[in-house]
């Protein structure tokens, strides 16, 4: 079956306030510490790259980073300031992309970055965009960035609850999953369109970090099989999910 001569290309949509660590996950899924080359719907070099991490260019700009163009991604501008429009646009960006019969120009998953290292990990962006319209048929998988952030908070829970100071450490990082699913879990999967999968993303910065439980979660919401098999044959790096799938 030849996959690629359907389509060429996964799109991704990006979506995450601008110190959500979205591009530091961007480059660990295509395996680079460089900079992402963004270009403009007519498919001119945007000159100031720099703009993905300040979250201030066009939800039409494409980004691509040479060391795995397989991706095509698409940077929500401005989301973070919760307001109506920005969410507006966005909505419109997916209608838009979901109209095009051309499969290779529909978005095929949408990531949304949630940081945990802030007070308040649901403002009112997240709270509208999983409240209102919901995205059809594409997938939407929530990426908790900052895990580790939750860490501390773990160890200070702890340390109150009695726990001696070298066991807390030693259980921070389990009680803060623990955490995770008291506090955070079912707020997210009981608004009306809560997304199909979730993963907690720790250590980023990290050069052992990786994003396998990103591609596995997504792959398992993709319904399309082409897509499916498409997105694993891209991220390259995944053999090891490429094996399980191939069982």
């Amino acid at each position: 079956r030849d996959i690629r001569g359907r389509i060429h290309r996964i799109r991704i949509l990006i979506i995450g306030r601008a110190n959500a660590g979205k591009t530091t996950v961007l480059q660990k899924v295509c395996g680079t510490t460089k900079q992402p080359e963004v270009f403009d719907a007519s498919g001119n070099k945007v000159l100031d790259p720099f703009a993905v991490d300040r979250g201030l260019h066009d939800i039409n700009n494409a980004t691509v980073f040479k060391s795995n163009s397989g991706f095509i991604f698409h940077d929500s501008r401005g989301f973070e300031s919760g307001g109506a429009q920005e969410l507006e646009d966005v909505k419109s960006f997916i209608s838009a992309r979901s109209d095009s019969i051309e499969l290779e120009e529909q978005i095929h998953a949408i990531w949304y970055c949630i940081p945990v290292d802030d007070d308040r990990p649901f403002i009112k962006a997240e709270i509208d965009f999983f409240s209102e319209g919901g995205t059809g048929i594409v997938p939407v998988i929530v990426l908790f960035t900052k895990f580790d952030a939750m860490d501390d908070k773990a160890f200070t829970e702890l340390k109150r609850s009695g726990v001696c100071t070298a066991d807390a450490r030693l259980q921070a990082p389990g009680h803060a999953v623990g955490m995770f699913e008291r506090d955070l879990k079912d707020k997210l999967y009981g608004m009306k369109y809560p997304p199909k999968s979730h993963v907690l993303l720790r250590d980023m910065n990290e050069p052992h970090a990786s994003c396998n439980e990103l591609i596995d979660s997504t792959a398992n919401t993709m319904n399309n099989e082409v897509l499916k098999l498409l997105f694993i044959s891209t991220q390259r790096s995944n053999i090891a999910l490429c094996m399980k799938r191939a069982m």
